[in-house]
């Protein structure tokens, strides 16, 4: 509660508004973020996320007078030591991100290191029209506290040529017979990369006689057990895998690169429309499509946050505010565009999904990857 209250405490007199905590005036804090450049830490390695990204500059800039100014990352994991490090030093205004991108572990160790403003979403004026029956709420079972705001639903799905396999596997041991039946044709993105990492906790959900335990903290004398039928599975894998498991891609638009050329039979994604927007963009043929196993895709929620020390934070809410209303979503779920599922309720379009898998507890992508990293990091 403490925390809460100074959260509030610290809100109030950043943005200079007069109002209740829970109603927040919001036409006071747009009037103040016009003129502000708001400097948006994301991942930059999608042609097509980076265009809608300008896109949303130019109607921000238009609508709001806010500039929104996309710092290109391949990791947001490098963001967040940048943040630690100005916590450390004791910078606590005028820092250097104004918007992070991000979800998982790195939503955690921001929670806990304080490095978050807010909570934000309750102050959103576009957070009513949110999807709730969405896993909005929390984060790889972290509770967000309201301190992100969604942005858009991801799913690990797979890609495959229906011209040159007809008949996908259904699940993970179908698709180790399908590697060994074709040899070099199988592989997956190499952690930790979020795709492979993600690959790693789909099959380990799968294979592991303990599942329950995915969804509590790891527990070190539990892992050895909990984990073994994923190297076993992993072993026999790589030995018939692409480059027989001692390269791997470096992540999913590498692997859809490989199947388009005929060297795969198989992507992974975490995009359940990504096959239409690269069959869109003439990077796969239009026999491409995109599939979960039938237990279903592993899932969760990526958010939008703000650092307790950015410089706009008036112009960072405005900018949310905005890429959760129905235009930007409408947008960003267009497989001409991006094809990012929509977290929001709306008659104009329908999002369709695969069943869900939840994402285990984030404490599990670092154990996975450095158990990993310690087996097969050539």
């Amino acid at each position: 509660m403490r925390k809460l209250l100074v959260g509030l405490s610290l809100l109030t007199s950043a943005i200079g508004f007069t109002a209740s905590a829970d109603q927040p005036d919001w036409d006071t804090i747009t009037e103040k973020a016009r003129g502000q450049t708001v400097y948006f830490n994301a991942w930059g390695g999608s042609q097509n996320i980076n265009a809608y990204l300008r896109w949303a500059n130019d109607e921000l800039t238009k609508r709001y007078g806010v500039k929104l100014e996309h710092v290109k990352v391949a990791d947001i994991s490098e963001t967040v030591n940048r943040l630690v490090a100005e916590k450390t030093a004791g910078r606590n205004t005028g820092g250097s991100v104004d918007m992070v991108w991000i979800n998982g572990e790195n939503f955690k160790s921001m929670k806990q290191a304080g490095l978050l403003y807010g909570p934000i979403t309750t102050m959103l004026p576009n957070w009513a029209i949110v999807n709730k029956d969405l896993p909005v709420e929390e984060d790889f079972t972290e509770p967000t506290d309201g301190l992100e705001a969604p942005w858009g639903v991801g799913q690990l799905v797979f890609i495959h040529d229906s011209a040159t396999l007809a008949n996908p596997p259904k699940n993970f041991h179908e698709l180790l017979s399908l590697a060994k039946a074709h040899p070099g044709k199988i592989t997956y993105p190499k952690p930790p990369a979020f795709h492979g990492t993600s690959f790693l906790k789909a099959a380990l959900i799968e294979l592991t006689k303990y599942p329950e335990h995915l969804y509590q903290p790891v527990i070190e004398t539990e892992f050895a057990e909990t984990t073994a039928p994923l190297w076993q599975y992993l072993d026999e894998l790589h030995a018939v895998a692409w480059r027989n498991g001692k390269q791997f891609p470096a992540n999913g638009n590498e692997m859809s690169q490989l199947l388009d050329d005929g060297e795969l039979l198989l992507a992974v994604t975490f995009n359940p429309n990504s096959a239409k927007v690269k069959v869109a963009n003439g990077a796969l043929p239009e026999s491409a499509r995109t599939y979960a196993f039938d237990r279903g895709a592993l899932s969760n929620i990526h958010f939008m946050g703000i650092p307790w020390n950015a410089s706009s934070k008036e112009g960072a809410l405005v900018a949310i505010n905005f890429l959760m209303g129905e235009d930007a979503q409408l947008r960003k779920a267009d497989t001409n565009v991006w094809g990012d599922p929509m977290v929001i309720r709306s008659d104009k379009a329908s999002t369709e999904f695969y069943k869900s898998i939840p994402e285990p507890h984030p404490s599990w992508q670092v154990a996975l990857e450095k158990a990993w990293t310690e087996r097969y990091g050539h």
